[in-house]
């Protein structure tokens, strides 16, 4: 359990007690039960766990995306309960970036406006050379003229990463960032994770089904019916396949008791 007095030095995310459940109709559904995770700077941490086990909505709640039911989120110190709307959203444009597996790109933007977009919506300068430098990073030199739909999967979630890199946030957020990827792109897109996690004052906190994806992390938490029930440090691809098929076994055991 973690309070504002126990929170470690250099805690960029902490979620204490974080409950979150929808009613629908006459029935309220739990999805998550009394949630604490904190993850610090410095490190990139991976959520793992069964099918419909929570993860996604944890992440969104950690995010700010959605508001939980019960407990408390404070990203950078800040308390998300404390945060109107507004403050949420300037929050998620100056200090928060989000790689999802679906890229999010504007189809009608180049490659380059894309990457620019977040500087125009806090109606800044947009900084060139930051931009070109992020696609450079992501081996899209040159190709900031090209539209979204000229371009393959992989190169569109490099577009997605480059567009996190050019803001510079302090927590990343990634929702299966290389589901969709061949193995050298997804290769890529976890080099720059990586590299923005381990810098300092920054973190990476990614949702993942692939054990290859969570060995390459810090740290791995796993979730089982919405609540977090182990973890491993210095994960290996072999260490996480294991848990994660054990918590596998034991939900579908569940299911199968249940009926």
């Amino acid at each position: 359990m973690t309070n504002e007095h126990s929170r470690p030095t250099g805690a960029l995310i902490v979620a204490d007690r974080v409950h979150k459940s929808y009613t629908a109709g006459s029935s309220t559904v739990d999805i998550l039960h009394d949630v604490s995770l904190t993850v610090s700077e410095g490190e990139v941490c991976a959520i793992m766990g069964p099918s419909g086990s929570g993860k996604s909505t944890l992440m969104y709640c950690l995010a700010g995306l959605e508001r939980p039911t019960g407990g408390d989120v404070a990203l950078l110190g800040r308390s998300l309960a404390q945060c109107s709307r507004k403050q949420l959203a300037e929050l998620r444009r100056a200090e928060l970036g989000f790689v999802f597996q679906s890229y999010n790109l504007m189809p009608t933007l180049s490659v380059f406006e894309n990457v620019a977009l977040p500087f125009r919506l806090r109606g800044e300068r947009v900084d060139r050379a930051r931009i070109e430098e992020a696609l450079s990073s992501v081996g899209l030199s040159g190709r900031g003229s090209s539209q979204p739909s000229s371009m393959s999967g992989g190169e569109q979630q490099r577009v997605a990463i480059a567009r996190v890199l050019a803001q510079r946030p302090r927590i990343v957020f990634a929702d299966e960032p290389t589901g969709a990827l061949d193995s050298r792109s997804g290769r890529l897109v976890l080099s720059e994770l990586r590299r923005i996690g381990g810098a300092p004052g920054q973190c990476v906190l990614i949702v993942t089904h692939d054990p290859a994806v969570a060995a390459s992390c810090d740290r791995v938490v796993f979730m089982r019916d919405g609540r977090l029930v182990d973890q491993i440090s210095n994960p290996t691809t072999a260490s996480v396949a294991s848990l994660l098929a054990a918590l596998e076994a034991r939900s579908e055991t569940a299911v199968e008791e249940a009926a």
